[in-house]
């Protein structure tokens, strides 16, 4: 046990005699002792009450700048009020005081605006100004509550002071400008820099895939590669996030080698970068490398368990989702929200309505986790999909919550699916663009299908000529596929290939094959799609996963799978094509598009056709 503080120091204040200079250094470095000692409040309020009561009143102004400022850091672990009000007492806080109090209020889960505050205080009446210990903290307040106004003021004092040189100030300028979006002023803040870290690097990469700037940020990595930085761990697990953003397997994998090869055990063992590792070869279509990254890690988390559960969920893999979620569970792990938005992903695309249900329930009752919309997303629908679109709507009507356009595009997409009324329809397109604001192409697309479903022609000519008059057009179709290690992207109608030749002679010839065993195209969704685009008919055999396809069956080795990442959802009529392609060249096509993923082979999809 601590002694306390009545026990080992003088009751009363000391003579201020010359004589007694030493015993006023040896009082004030006994107090410091037990400030490195206190493991509680109380220990520290006794600490701080015997400074105040023997502090001689000529010493006064010193101690208030020596040990007060030492009782405020220590304080700010146990309780941030009190420490608050010990920085009240200091008649004239030097900068280190300042800086601990918008340190403390920059690292607090809610009062990290108090941050921006009391820098502001500091500004308008302080007798001391900021410092370079001042502004990264300032910095990581604004970031956290996306204050742009206020960070670019915080900028220009930067300026202003001359602190614009300094590495770590400009490091934590280019993390708030990233995670405010403005991927410009980050940039230019990083190409001023007189000189950079590793750590420098590292920021602006990790900006870049914040943002979804995948491939500027496997740019910048290569730069800093040829600028002789090494990456660290902080580095790499930024560029395995990139790889899994857009779908570089062989980059990933070339990280996952470089990992291996020249890193230590502590970062190759890392729990973040391994399940980062994860992620990556579940987004890159690559479940059995993911599996194995998993099985061997040493250590797990939470986040671990997420990753596969999540990963699996993409591919449709409901039972082994659900096997690891329960296996999670039996080694102890508590699961969170996002390991339940995983178990519902994954009942939802296999169409499990009652065990969603189950889920749900079990996430609310039994680990009293508080549905958020993600969830509620989730579950709607599960349900609408399913053909539940009543109890869909129940579900949106009773949520505490206001749906988003995520919930209200999903009732949409059912309803198109299972050929739901028309004004249903109209009703929740009306409320799509009253929450998007009418800027989406997508929602215009499913009420035409729902129109041209009813055979109401005139309807679905009023819908483009909508939006026509409001400037709106079609995302365009574009799939990418990897070969030896290069990204090749294809859109609708695509010539600009260097092989674009030999591509369409690929697909002369799936054509022609595909004629002979019967096929006959599905125009359900291309005459409501391929003429919204100046009125161009685009041949469905052009859609540009085909292109991928044919590019990839011209390329790829032996036994080798096709990979494809397309931007939207795969058409009906373009399913159908690579499962009769799948079975007719004898090849494994894997087809990431935005819902999921699709693992095409000998005629069949992993998706049991219901997407």
């Amino acid at each position: 046990m601590v002694p306390s503080v009545t026990q080992c120091l003088p009751p009363h204040p000391l003579p201020l005699t010359n004589d007694n200079t030493a015993c006023l250094t040896h009082h004030r470095r006994r107090l410091l002792h037990h400030l490195t000692q206190c493991t509680s409040i109380s220990h520290l309020k006794q600490i701080h009450a015997h400074t105040l009561r023997t502090s001689p009143t000529q010493h006064n102004h010193y101690l208030t700048l020596f040990l007060l400022s030492r009782i405020l850091h220590s304080s700010i672990p146990h309780d941030l009020d009190y420490a608050f009000r010990v920085f009240r007492q200091i008649d004239e806080p030097n900068s280190f005081a300042w800086n601990t109090l918008i340190r403390a209020y920059a690292r607090s889960r809610d009062r990290k605006k108090h941050a921006i505050l009391t820098y502001y205080d500091m500004m308008s009446g302080a007798t001391v100004g900021p410092d370079k210990h001042t502004f990264p903290f300032v910095l990581k307040a604004c970031a956290y509550l996306f204050c742009l106004s206020e960070g670019k003021q915080t900028h220009a004092q930067v300026l202003k002071l001359g602190f614009d040189s300094d590495v770590y100030v400009n490091n934590s300028l280019i993390h708030f400008y990233g995670s405010c979006g403005c991927l410009d002023c980050a940039r230019e803040v990083f190409e001023k820099m007189p000189e950079r870290s590793v750590v420098s690097w590292n920021v602006m990469i990790d900006a870049l895939v914040q943002t979804g700037e995948f491939e500027s940020a496997l740019k910048l990595f290569d730069e800093m590669q040829r600028s002789l930085f090494e990456p660290d761990r902080y580095t790499l697990q930024s560029v395995v996030n990139a790889c899994a953003g857009l779908g570089a397997l062989a980059l990933g994998m070339w990280v996952h080698a470089y990992v291996a090869r020249k890193c230590s055990s502590d970062v190759g063992d890392g729990v973040l970068l391994n399940s980062s590792l994860v992620e990556m070869y579940c987004k890159c279509g690559s479940l059995e490398i993911a599996e194995q990254v998993f099985e061997r890690m040493h250590k797990r988390d939470v986040s671990s368990w997420n990753s596969m559960i999540l990963g699996l969920a993409m591919h449709g893999q409901a039972e082994a989702a659900l096997d690891y979620f329960a296996r999670m569970v039996n080694e102890g792990f508590m699961p969170n929200s996002v390991t339940f938005v995983g178990v519902l992903n994954t009942c939802n695309h296999r169409g499990m309505v009652s065990e969603g249900r189950k889920y749900f329930d079990t996430m609310i009752r039994d680990y009293k986790i508080e549905p958020v919309l993600e969830h509620y997303g989730c579950l709607v629908d599960l349900l609408a999909r399913a053909g539940f679109i009543d109890e869909a709507l129940d579900l949106v009507s009773n949520m505490p919550m206001k749906p988003d356009v995520v919930i209200w595009r999903s009732l949409l997409d059912a309803c198109c699916k299972n050929k739901a009324g028309v004004e249903l329809s109209e009703e929740v397109f009306k409320r799509i663009i009253e929450s998007e604001g009418g800027d989406c192409s997508g929602v215009y697309v499913l009420l035409s299908r729902v129109y041209g479903s009813a055979k109401r022609w005139h309807d679905v000519g009023l819908v483009r000529k909508m939006m026509s008059d409001k400037g709106v057009t079609k995302e365009p179709g574009c799939s990418s596929i990897e070969m030896d290690g290069v990204a090749h992207e294809f859109f609708a109608g695509d010539t600009s290939h260097p092989q674009t030749k030999e591509i369409y002679t690929i697909l002369d010839a799936i054509e022609e094959r595909l004629e002979s065993i019967g096929y006959v195209p599905d125009f359900s969704q291309a005459h409501l799609v391929d003429e919204l685009d100046n009125g161009k008919k685009q041949s469905l055999r052009l859609h540009s996963e085909r292109l991928a396809i044919a590019f990839g069956l011209l390329n790829a080795k032996p036994g080798v799978p096709i990979r494809i990442f397309k931007n939207l959802r795969v058409c009906n009529d373009c399913h159908n094509v690579t499962k009769l392609i799948s079975s007719i060249y004898d090849v494994e096509i894997i087809v990431r598009d935005r819902a999921r993923f699709h693992h095409f082979k000998r005629g069949s999809c992993s998706c049991m056709d219901y997407w």
